[in-house]
């Protein structure tokens, strides 16, 4: 077994269940079969393919694609393939979202640290790192990539779920006739019913402390963004994690949380991000995408 993965079986004898951790967060693979080899098999291709996206798009780590990005000093880069698509992707979200989905806008957790604190930012500091926000200011002609100085990008606003749906891709090239769960910090996809075509229940966490709300899924994704453990407070006001990058201050009066589903999880975390950038128009603006959703406030 690979080092940081476990495996055990569920209760119930059918379902073996797969722990390990990724993109800073607990990770689950829920594999429905008699056979412990296979969900060994299965649990291994998704924890390796996790771990292979962690390590090319986290922006923690040195000599991978985004610090050679981030520390190109405004010279043109030739990105490989599963770059540019990413990049292909976070400039149709730029232009879907009018400028509130930036890939770019990274940078201001330079100023911003929401670890429950009243530490907020005084807005001289914002204003001076707003200049380097804005992806129009990159040049982007495939596969050539010139990022001004000072400026960074971040794949973390879709990069864990692009992994879920990229994991869920590699164990199926594995084996696609056992019914299979991902769970990547409450972003999960699954390949379809269990068993006797019973869905599987998973549970949206209560951000008021309550019991979580139990949804059933029989294919597909959901993704929830929220601020239930991200925020600062400060004169009893509540900052949100969920940054406007036209402002560089966090969206206020948004949801607590709000969770869609998607064929993708990809695509489910776009629109639950988009959902919280709209404030208080969150439920307007999902109604009009026409997806399953459910919002906390």
């Amino acid at each position: 077994m690979l080092q940081g993965l476990t495996l055990k079986k569920e209760k119930d004898g059918r379902v073996f269940c797969a722990h390990f951790q990724a993109m800073a967060c607990d990770c689950e693979v829920l594999v429905e079969c008699s056979g412990r080899a296979l969900a060994l098999k299965l649990s291994e291709a998704v924890f390796s393919e996790a771990k292979r996206i962690e390590t090319k798009f986290s922006r923690y780590l040195k000599n991978n694609i985004v610090y050679q990005i981030n520390n190109s000093a405004g010279k043109t880069l030739t990105v490989d393939d599963e770059s540019a698509h990413l990049l292909d992707f976070a400039y149709m979200c730029y232009q879907f979202s009018d400028g509130l989905f930036d890939i770019s806008s990274g940078i201001l957790r330079r100023v911003w640290t929401f670890d429950g604190s009243d530490n907020v930012p005084k807005q001289a500091q914002i204003n001076k790192l707003l200049p380097f926000i804005g992806l129009d200011k990159v040049s982007w002609q495939p596969p050539l990539l010139k990022l001004p100085s000072e400026m960074e990008l971040d794949f973390g606003g879709f990069a864990k779920e692009y992994a879920v749906d990229c994991c869920l891709t590699k164990a199926l090239q594995v084996c696609s006739e056992v019914p299979l769960l991902l769970n990547f910090g409450g972003d999960l996809i699954c390949s379809g019913p269990r068993e006797n075509q019973q869905p599987w229940k998973v549970g949206i966490e209560s951000v008021g402390g309550g019991q979580p709300a139990v949804v059933t899924l029989s294919g597909g994704a959901l993704a929830t963004s929220g601020d239930a453990n991200r925020y600062l407070l400060k004169e009893g006001r509540r900052y949100s994690h969920i940054l406007n990058p036209l402002s560089g201050c966090p969206v206020m009066d948004a949801p607590r949380s709000v969770t869609v589903a998607a064929e993708s999880c990809i695509e489910a975390g776009l629109l639950s991000t988009m959902a919280m950038l709209q404030g208080p128009e969150a439920e307007d603006f999902l109604q009009a995408q026409e997806v399953n959703f459910w919002i906390q406030d």
